[in-house]
């Protein structure tokens, strides 16, 4: 029998903000945000246009307070998760909110859009750096080795 699944990955812009607030039970770290993901479609007469599409995020994380100073409007992120369905009643209708609930969260690009450093939500840093120098040439190798091509250094037992 095949089990459910319940898994989304999106990469977007925040369009405001996060704010954090504290659960009333326990203190624990709630981060919320908005993405807006832009997807290419074909306009009815033929040309191609963005349309944007936005999603409201929710991240329990104890590194809250660290994190919350670099979730800025226009930052891009990276985030892995699943959906979550909220119901509530409000003026005797139902209503409900699907939200994201996010596991991975990783910080692409500053709000200024310079791409130049990658942030996990652990606090992990990749620097990127465009490449300047073309790779080096391969060097010329010998049609067939045999042991005297090889140093004692050359081998690794």
């Amino acid at each position: 029998m095949a089990s459910d699944l319940n898994v989304v990955a999106l990469t977007g812009r925040l369009t405001r903000p996060a704010e954090i607030r504290y659960s009333q039970n326990g203190g624990t770290p709630v981060v919320r945000f908005s993405i807006a993901v832009n997807r290419n479609r074909r306009n009815p007469d033929g040309s191609f246009g963005e349309e944007a599409n936005y999603f409201d995020c929710v991240y329990f994380t104890r590194s809250a307070d660290s994190l919350g100073q670099y979730l800025d409007k226009g930052r891009q992120v990276a985030v892995q998760g699943e959906l979550r369905q909220n119901r509530w009643e409000q003026d005797g209708q139902t209503r409900s909110k699907v939200e994201i609930n996010v596991r991975d969260l990783t910080l692409l690009s500053s709000s200024q859009n310079s791409g130049r450093s990658q942030q996990t939500a652990q606090g992990n840093y990749a620097s990127y750096q465009p490449r300047t120098q073309q790779a080096p040439k391969p060097q010329q190798v010998p049609d067939r080795l045999g042991p005297e091509a090889f140093q004692d250094d050359d081998i690794p037992f």
